[in-house]
């Protein structure tokens, strides 16, 4: 049996021992990444990587074969605090706007109240964004996609400002000399 690598490895529910027996979303960005096998990459962003973890488990073959390109996508996203802090943000807002849309949420808003004063650990906004998804259905993987795209850009608008003031210094610099 030939070995398995990002190419040939099926994208699969839970945490896994190694490639041979699986990887969700997380796992093969490791891999992409040259990291070690884990759920945790290093490279990618806390916030957006307990998101995509919990709903890799939470939906259904078919949907999460669709993650393999944002398994790519993340790499590299890990940003500063401040930018998880609002990657974080962004991402709880979303999912209490998802809240809202259930003919329940006025139930829930006490806990959520709650659960919003002790301030969660950045890395547990992802499974509260996943379970505020009342179905998984087309309609939501593609909102799901649209939103990590969306969390992807936050940390991104920073880098390129920084780019274009390091590039007008670099050009000051030559003109100076």
């Amino acid at each position: 049996m030939s070995p398995v690598t990002y190419q040939t490895i099926k994208l699969s529910k839970g945490k896994h021992a190694s490639p041979e027996d699986g990887a969700c979303v997380m796992e093969l960005a490791s891999m992409l990444a040259g990291e070690p096998f884990t759920d945790h990459p290093a490279s990618v962003c806390p916030v957006i990587g307990s998101f995509l973890r919990s709903y890799n488990d939470a939906i259904d073959d078919r949907r999460r074969q669709s993650l393999y390109e944002y398994a790519s996508r993340v790499v590299g996203s890990r940003r500063g605090q401040r930018v998880q802090e609002e990657r974080a943000e962004r991402l709880a807002g979303w999912a209490d706007q998802v809240l809202r849309t259930r003919r329940t949420w006025f139930l829930r808003s006490p806990l959520r109240a709650l659960t919003r004063l002790r301030k969660p650990p950045i890395d547990a906004i992802g499974p509260y964004a996943v379970h505020a998804i009342p179905k998984h259905s087309d309609e939501t993987h593609q909102a799901v996609l649209a939103l990590v795209d969306e969390l992807l850009a936050i940390g991104m608008r920073d880098e390129r400002v920084s780019a274009r003031v390091i590039a007008a210094r670099t050009r000051a610099l030559d003109t100076a000399v």
